[in-house]
């Protein structure tokens, strides 16, 4: 009886690391590659570091964007509401507590939820909560 449960307990763990739908794995910031003297989103490849842009020079650089709260990443060719996240790698999760995850690219280049990041894996998405 004991085994049993122990394996049932273990198949469960498996099942639920396997499925991606756990809140835990999503990063806490994901950035789309712009172009900041345009304000429009380019693809991902331009951005080849993580250089920070502070209101000049050229070139392609990371937008930082929290993954929960409901926020929109344009299609690639859009503009981004430069409100809506920061050029600078944050340093703290959302609400200031440790050191945030993130994640460079992979988010949708036709546009969405900012909490849909792509998977490795089995090819699919996360979806971020936007609880309060």
């Amino acid at each position: 009886m004991r085994s049993a449960g122990i394996t049932l307990g273990l198949t469960a763990l498996v099942a639920a690391s396997l499925s991606g739908c756990s809140n835990d794995d999503q990063p806490d910031y994901a950035a789309i590659c712009v172009d900041p003297q345009t304000e429009q989103r380019t693809d991902d490849g331009n951005c080849k570091d993580d250089r920070e842009y502070h209101g000049s020079g050229a070139g392609f650089f990371w937008f930082y964007m929290a993954t929960r709260g409901g926020g929109l990443v344009p299609p690639i060719g859009g503009r981004y509401n430069t409100a809506g996240g920061t050029y600078t790698t944050p340093s703290q999760r959302p609400g200031g507590t440790g050191s945030p995850t993130i994640k460079r690219g992979g988010l949708d280049t036709k546009g969405g939820d900012i909490g849909t990041i792509t998977r490795g894996g089995f090819g699919k998405s996360g979806k971020g909560s936007s609880g309060g």
